[in-house]
């Protein structure tokens, strides 16, 4: 009797361990799957940004040749 006891715990405890693995693996997955998303994300944002600044760049060129036009026609009249 007592090694049916032993024998009954041991296969609860792998089940419980089958368990917690398979849902360690789910998470593990899910992660994976989280991680690759935010690294696509974070590549799209990079390149955004660098579109973003280039733009910037391009106004700031454009707005400081308008001011030496604006200068240049003072100094004219």
């Amino acid at each position: 009797m007592e090694i049916q006891n032993a024998k009954s715990m041991l296969e609860n405890d792998l089940i419980g361990l089958e368990r917690w693995l398979d849902e360690l693996i789910h998470t593990v997955e899910r992660l994976k799957d989280e991680n690759r998303s935010l690294r696509q994300q974070q590549q799209s944002l990079a390149a955004e940004r660098a579109g973003l600044i280039q733009k910037n760049e391009l106004a700031r060129n454009r707005i400081e040749a308008m001011i030496s036009q604006l200068k240049s026609m003072e100094q004219g009249t």
